[in-house]
């Protein structure tokens, strides 16, 4: 889900020396473009849609062309009856037939035979798309997932010097004589409780890693470098390439299929022949014989053969055009919530920076002022931290969210195709 001209169009040649050759501790780290270069290299279900679209380019070169030719071998006027039954020599009319026949469509149908397999080849790479498009997504979202879990785990060496600094004061407080001895457990239950949150997100780092992996391969196991890409997100550009979107581009080359199938079709209505030669060896005292064939399709039932064959490709084509038009129509709908969402992350990552974080870090002062100074309980000191601490995971929180949203409407939306 997020990328500059990600991974196949910029692949970055270390990375591939590397997962070429395994050379082992050669890799310094992961950035975001390596992540999604490498998974479109490894993602097992884009090799398969490149063998997908492989088989439709081989079945494609046979489209079009004649039937095979087939052999004819046989016995004509055996006797069954009288004493020369069953002889292939006695009776003279008996011959023995070998023979070549050969179908032969009607161009138009080979035509369009010929269309609708180039058509699917054009599908299958349009599925291709499709499936790296979903490949991209996904990684974008994995890489972003570990690198705000990572910074909110790193995050935690602060807080417990925090927590440190406070047991300090508590203590200097208690010795002072104006603490109360239940205080000093309290720097302890903090760290306890830290440890507890910090084990959670080490949880949720692996579960993440989990699904690098998934993408990437082994690679997703190194340290991350780097941030998430930051997209300049113009709405009204975005909803002028929702027409882009691979899984409404895989709808020309359906479309076209569907047309070539409703040629196909109508070509029914045209005369397919066939032609066969065979040659007949009869017995000695009489000559041998050559036979020449033709045959014709006579495609006088139209109005319940063809016709309504005809019909149903037509009303195959017109699902189509109405799916394309719908998804179209999701597309657009789902383009407006995304962008909604996005300026709502944004409205509220920068509240978090500005407003929210500097008024739980001058409440914690303010708390720690008035306790040092006997005029408030320690109770307020905790609550105040507490938020504050809350406070800055949500910021991480919320830049990862922005992150994978941007990302989502970039990669969808925001790249040339």
């Amino acid at each position: 889900m997020i990328s500059r001209l990600i991974g196949k169009y910029r692949p970055f040649a270390g990375v591939v020396f590397v997962a070429a050759f395994g050379l082992p501790g050669a890799a310094t780290g992961l950035t975001f473009d390596d992540a999604l270069s490498l998974a479109q290299q490894q993602a097992p279900s884009l090799r398969a849609e490149a063998s997908r679209l492989q088989a439709a380019r081989s079945e494609a070169v046979a489209a079009g062309e004649l039937p095979d030719p087939k052999l004819l071998l046989g016995l004509q006027n055996v006797p069954i009856e009288g004493a020369e039954r069953w002889s292939l020599d006695e009776d003279g009319m008996t011959m023995r037939m070998v023979g070549l026949m050969q179908e032969v469509p009607n161009r138009d149908k080979r035509k369009a035979r010929s269309d609708a397999a180039q058509a699917s080849v054009q599908r299958a790479g349009a599925s291709r798309e499709v499936e790296a498009l979903r490949v991209r997504l996904a990684t974008a979202q994995a890489w972003i997932a570990t690198h705000a879990v990572e910074r909110k785990i790193r995050l935690f060496d602060q807080l417990f010097e925090e927590n440190r600094l406070l047991a300090e004061a508590i203590r200097a407080r208690i010795a002072g004589g104006r603490g109360q001895l239940t205080d000093s457990v309290a720097a302890k239950q903090q760290a306890a409780l830290l440890a507890d949150r910090q084990d959670e997100l080490e949880q949720q780092r692996r579960q993440a890693r989990a699904a690098l992996v998934r993408w990437v391969g082994s690679d997703g196991n190194q340290p991350l470098l780097g941030e998430p890409p930051r997209w300049a997100i113009a709405p009204e550009q975005l909803a002028q390439r929702v027409g882009q979107h691979p899984q409404l581009t895989a709808y020309a080359p359906l479309t076209q299929v569907a047309q070539a199938r409703i040629r196909e079709a109508t070509a029914e209505k045209q005369v397919d022949w066939s032609w066969e030669v065979s040659y007949l060896k009869r017995g000695r005292e009489y000559g041998d014989m050559v036979n020449l064939q033709f045959s014709f399709d006579l495609p006088v039932f139209q109005r319940s053969r063809q016709n309504p064959r005809i019909a149903a490709r037509y009303a195959e084509l017109e699902q189509l055009e109405a799916e394309r038009e719908a998804m179209t129509r999701e597309f657009v709908e789902q383009l407006d919530v995304e962008l909604a969402e996005l300026d709502r992350l944004q409205r509220a990552l920068e509240r978090n920076a500005e407003v929210l974080l500097p008024l739980g870090e001058e409440k914690v002062e303010l708390a720690m002022a008035g306790y040092r100074a006997g005029t408030s309980e320690l109770e307020a000191v905790l609550t105040a931290r507490n938020e504050l601490i809350e406070t800055r995971l949500e910021h991480i929180d919320l830049q990862g969210l922005v992150a994978i949203a941007a990302a989502r409407l970039h990669l969808a939306y925001g790249e040339a195709k």
